[in-house]
């Protein structure tokens, strides 16, 4: 067996790191290897520290010297058998940056700003206008945890009032438990929708919708309709979303009542019954909630 002296003599040589000796002092004393010494004292003795010399010392060059191909990983020693080895666990700023990416994965936005991944319900203002809706979110995630099928809200509210804001930090919340999200702006989607017509990817673009864990639909009766957006797209969403008790949140500028009002009237008819077959649906997902204060975009 070559002797431990030696094997710390090569790497050192090779590295072009100074004196042997006096690198291997640096190691047994570093506070860091002597605190598991210490923490540990009544398994390591003299024989394991030896045979461990040269684990240690990667320990210490690991822990002192920047690796590039080891960023995003910190060196920890842990006890392995008869030796004190080396295992490399992810450091605080990979774990929460891993966090992120995660989050970001799970949360599809759809014609809406990507900036709104980055907003936390932490950072939400609360305000008189706003904890009426910020205690019903923190009693829906409560539930949520423990049963996914729960019924959402409906935000309704003046412009420039945080509801979209206030629904992100939602989004990215749930998305972090690992939910895929859909946050939609639905004027825009709806206007859109003709675009799949020439590729043959309608359907799937609806059943992707209407199939995520968990649906925001944004500034709904903001969008011009025609019959068949209405009962063939909206209709089919909240249908299948009612039929699996899926978690659907809505904003909009108008209330429930102006709401079933826009979906009265399209663009070749009126029809209240189909109005009112919608507004069921949307009723039996959400429940209203005021949200209210001064236009924040001014």
């Amino acid at each position: 067996m070559v002797p431990i002296a030696d094997v710390i003599n090569k790497i050192v040589k090779r590295r072009n790191l100074g004196d042997p000796e006096k690198i291997q002092k640096q190691v047994l004393t570093d506070p860091s290897i002597q605190k598991f010494i210490k923490d540990h004292r009544q398994r390591v003795n003299d024989a394991m520290l030896k045979n461990s010399l040269p684990n240690l010392f990667e320990y210490y060059t690991q822990k002192h010297s920047e690796n590039k191909v080891m960023a995003g990983y910190r060196p920890e020693l842990f006890l392995n058998g008869k030796v004190i080895d080396v295992r490399y666990v992810p450091t605080t700023a990979k774990i929460a940056s891993d966090h992120e990416k995660n989050t970001e994965r799970h949360l599809q936005l759809i014609d809406l700003p990507q900036k709104l991944h980055d907003v936390r319900l932490s950072q939400v203002d609360i305000t008189k206008g706003r904890s009426e809706v910020l205690g019903l979110i923190s009693q829906f995630l409560h539930k949520y945890n423990k049963n996914v099928h729960q019924k959402g809200l409906y935000l309704s509210g003046d412009f420039g009032v945080g509801k979209t804001y206030i629904l992100a930090g939602l989004a990215n919340q749930v998305a972090a438990m690992g939910k895929n999200v859909v946050f939609l702006h639905v004027p825009t989607f709806i206007a859109g929708l003709s675009s799949h017509f020439e590729d043959n990817s309608l359907q799937s673009e609806i059943r992707r919708v209407a199939d995520c864990d968990f649906l925001i639909l944004d500034d709904i009766g903001a969008e011009t309709l025609s019959q068949w957006s209405r009962d063939d797209v909206l209709g089919v969403i909240l249908q299948s979303r009612m039929d699996n008790v899926l978690p659907t949140f809505f904003s909009s500028n108008l209330d429930m009542k102006a709401l079933q009002d826009h979906f009265k009237e399209t663009k070749n008819a009126i029809d209240p019954v189909k109005a009112a077959r919608l507004m069921e649906r949307i009723r039996f997902l959400a429940k209203e909630v005021i949200v209210s204060g001064p236009n924040r975009r001014h």
